[in-house]
């Protein structure tokens, strides 16, 4: 087994890494203390070609692999997870899910798009329908020339900043799952808007709103493969995102433990610094040690998902340790700084509170957990194989 690095995978993650830490990480706290959107460091991403990176050439991206955008991904949010987040979005939903499914029309219309300059968004979860992404509520009514909208969407990565929406809505309530449909949306559509920014614990560079949808007519050109193929291709292109997730906790993780590193070499009591005490460099070994792991992992399934087939399973241990590990490196990361851990001018809480969201987008750690468990447990008759699997 070949554990190393690519030529190319290294220069990719040095230049990312050294743009993140000169570009980006000047201006992460001010953006979040603000919320402001950091639209002139997503721009520099464009500029670089880390959005839409893994499209094909033909299409106007970089045609590169998936563990590439892992390690890019990982500089990325070791800076600002905000950030990160935006053009993880960006990239392993929207862009994954028109490359493997759009029709040859589509990808040459939107793809090229997506990649000069136009950010998108990915628009599934609705008030009712988080978790049960099959509950969706929003529907498509068809009519001669193609669909009419009407639904709401919620918590949405980029809403109203975003200039394309992959949006999922019901066309036909009484087969379920099998029913849902995703659609192709611009911004300016008329019936479509958008709620305030939502007030968020972390990740609050990142825009996150409700979308609303009244009567958004959409031609039949903007369905993206079959009637009812949507929860399909949601499922299979989370798989990218969740690989996407837990680059971003990597880096945040990583961050944590680069500041806590700094500080207990710095920091004196008792006459030296407390990088000398057993107690302190036991909870930097811990975290380095559970950082590694949870990097593998997630290196690996990275390199899986570009292999064939699905992968889900080791998409799902990959994003569960990593996101667990990113929320405990930043914990020890505040324990470690003491009482100056708790302010801001530190950096560790802001760490703390972006680490938390990794938990629970891309599916939650429990979600994770029911996902292995199926996995482990598939061909037992009933159980939680069996709802996970239904």
């Amino acid at each position: 087994m070949d554990f190393a690095l690519g030529d190319e995978q290294r220069a990719l993650q040095e230049a990312a890494r050294a743009f993140a830490r000169a570009e980006l990480a000047p201006e992460a706290a001010r953006n979040d203390a603000e919320s402001r959107f950091p639209r002139a460091g997503l721009n520099r991403l464009w500029e670089l070609g880390f959005m839409g990176m893994t499209v094909p050439t033909a299409h106007g991206g970089g045609g590169l692999d998936h563990l590439s955008h892992a390690l890019v991904l990982e500089e990325i949010a070791r800076a600002d997870a905000a950030t990160a987040v935006i053009m993880e979005v960006h990239n392993t939903v929207v862009c994954e899910l028109l490359t493997r499914f759009g029709s040859e029309e589509q990808k040459a219309a939107w793809l090229p798009r997506l990649c000069q300059g136009e950010l998108g968004a990915f628009a599934l979860t609705e008030p009712l329908a988080g978790s049960d992404a099959g509950a969706l509520r929003t529907r498509a009514e068809k009519r001669a020339h193609g669909y009419v909208l009407h639904g709401q969407k919620a918590l949405i990565t980029s809403a109203g900043e975003a200039a394309i929406y992959i949006l999922f809505a019901v066309t036909n309530a009484r087969r379920g799952r099998r029913g849902i449909s995703a659609f192709l949306l611009d911004r300016d559509m008329a019936g479509l808007s958008f709620g305030k920014p939502e007030e968020k614990m972390g990740i609050r560079a990142s825009v996150t709103a409700a979308i609303f949808l009244d009567g958004v007519h959409v031609g039949a050109d903007r369905l993206i493969g079959e009637e009812g193929d949507g929860y399909r291709m949601a499922l299979a292109t989370l798989d990218s995102g969740r690989v996407g997730i837990a680059a971003q906790a990597l880096g945040v993780g990583q961050a944590a433990l680069d500041l806590a590193v700094a500080y207990s070499k710095q920091r004196q009591q008792f006459g030296r610094p407390i990088a000398e005490f057993q107690a302190i460099q036991m909870k930097l070994a811990d975290m380095s040690m559970q950082l590694e792991a949870a990097r593998w992992l997630t290196y690996r399934a990275a390199w899986l998902n570009g292999q064939p087939g699905r992968h889900t399973a080791d998409v799902s241990r990959a994003k569960l340790l990593a996101s667990e590990t990113a929320v405990r490196c930043a914990d020890e990361a505040v324990q470690i700084h003491g009482g100056y851990g708790y302010l801001r001018e530190y950096g560790v809480e802001r760490l703390l509170r972006d680490s938390r969201i990794t938990r629970l987008y891309e599916g939650t750690s429990e979600i994770q957990r029911l996902v292995i468990a199926a996995d482990l447990l598939r061909g037992m008759p009933g159980g939680v194989a069996a709802a996970v699997k239904s």
